[in-house]
């Protein structure tokens, strides 16, 4: 069973930049509409690079009861507006509790940061004591115990806290416990909020927030921008899903992670191709049959070049021909959260057939030999599709994505 068990995907939901929902983070891909705005601030800020794509907006209150707030930190409170919207999208209620076959299992880099800042500003600046539910809002462990509650989901429990590969490992280690028979059902996918005082200044330090525009892959490019936000997404093995009369979404065909071993910052093309192999052998497709690859695509100089590079190869000859866009300048690099956003639109792409565009991209970079879609979405037949997520300390995690009619 583990060796032919198909994985799908019946229900997703998100919380971003964009709005509530995942229709609204497809369509803000899709028309290639920004969502970077000025950041908004609790405390003044002192930084200077005061824009972002953040959370706007979002009113807990409007989706969450009252006896549940106390214990979400923000990226709790996206996560689980996510998951009701992917619940609902797959024909599953809380009214049944999902058992002991259901994991729960959610990327986060950070965890519940905007908690631990307010906490430490009120016990170092204020002289204040943090409030008494501060560790459990706070531990990366809040978001998926707080799935498994919910929904009473009685099987594995974790987080995985991977930097900017942590949702996409999260997506590909449920797949993979459905495949082995450990569970029937997995809810998976990535939230994080680091957009706060002290981490903004910290990702100033780094010199890799762009000052002005992200331009993925583009010749003039200088660097990224942070955004913030969830999504979920409901896996089951394929005859599970048809035996309730739930419609698939897309297949889960492949995943692979790997780690270069190498750097904590610098990436590196051999690992990142590694990762991308083994998602393809474990899709059991070809190089070939790959029509579309969300990138990773931050923005920077480097991780672009060496993106690129890794790409070569494994797609040869034919990269030049194969539509490969970064929609982070839509939504923003949601780090822990990235590759669950991302995954939003490459489901999406795939569905309809779309591929979403690179926005802001001004000419070719002749180190970076790709087709980025430039600026405005191409209609196309895409029947199997890639993302990836590439992190810091070189951790790699690729997904392959297949329609369900080709399933």
């Amino acid at each position: 069973m583990a060796s032919t068990r198909r994985v799908v995907v019946t229900g997703m939901g998100a919380v971003s930049a964009a709005g509530v929902g995942a229709d609204a983070l497809w369509r803000a891909a899709r028309d290639g509409r920004s969502c970077v705005g000025e950041t908004q601030f609790i405390r003044p800020y002192r930084g200077r690079i005061k824009f972002s794509a953040q959370v706007q907006g979002f009113d807990p209150t409007e989706h969450l009861d009252a006896d549940v707030l106390p214990f979400c930190d923000p990226v709790t409170q996206y996560l689980l507006t996510a998951a009701d919207e992917a619940m609902a999208q797959a024909g599953l209620t809380r009214d049944r509790p999902l058992g002991p076959r259901t994991a729960s299992i959610i990327g986060t880099g950070a965890g519940g940061m905007h908690t631990i800042e307010d906490g430490m500003y009120l016990g170092m600046v204020e002289q204040g004591r943090p409030p008494p539910l501060t560790v459990p809002r706070g531990i990366c462990s809040s978001p998926p115990s707080n799935i498994s509650i919910r929904y009473g989901a009685q099987g594995p429990c974790f987080a995985v806290a991977s930097a900017c590969s942590s949702a996409t490992q999260a997506i590909g280690i449920g797949a993979h416990l459905i495949r082995s028979g450990l569970v029937d059902r997995a809810i998976v996918g990535g939230t994080e909020d680091t957009i706060t005082n002290c981490i903004m200044l910290a990702w100033e330090a780094l010199r890799v927030l762009t000052p002005d525009v992200c331009r993925p892959f583009s010749k003039g490019r200088n660097g990224m921008i942070l955004g913030a936000g969830a999504a979920a997404f409901i896996l089951e093995a394929e005859e599970v899903a048809r035996a309730r009369g739930a419609r698939p979404l897309v297949e889960l065909a492949g995943y692979g992670t790997t780690a270069d071993a190498k750097d904590q910052v610098r990436p590196d093309a051999a690992g990142a191709a590694a990762c991308m192999r083994l998602a393809l052998g474990d899709a059991g497709v070809s190089d070939e049959e790959i029509d579309y690859v969300n990138a990773h695509g931050t923005g920077t100089t480097v991780n672009d070049i060496t993106e690129s590079e890794a790409l070569g190869m494994i797609f040869g000859k034919r990269l030049p021909d194969l539509p490969v866009s970064s929609t982070k300048p839509i939504h923003g690099h949601a780090l822990g959260a990235g590759g669950a956003l991302e995954l939003v639109v490459t489901i999406g792409a795939l569905r309809e057939g779309v591929a979403p565009p690179t926005i802001n991209w001004r000419e070719p970079d002749v180190k970076c030999p790709i087709d980025a879609v430039p600026n405005e979405a191409r209609p196309m037949q895409i029947r199997v599709a890639m993302s990836n997520s590439f992190a810091f300390g070189g951790i790699n995690a690729s997904l392959v994505l297949r329609r369900a009619e080709a399933a």
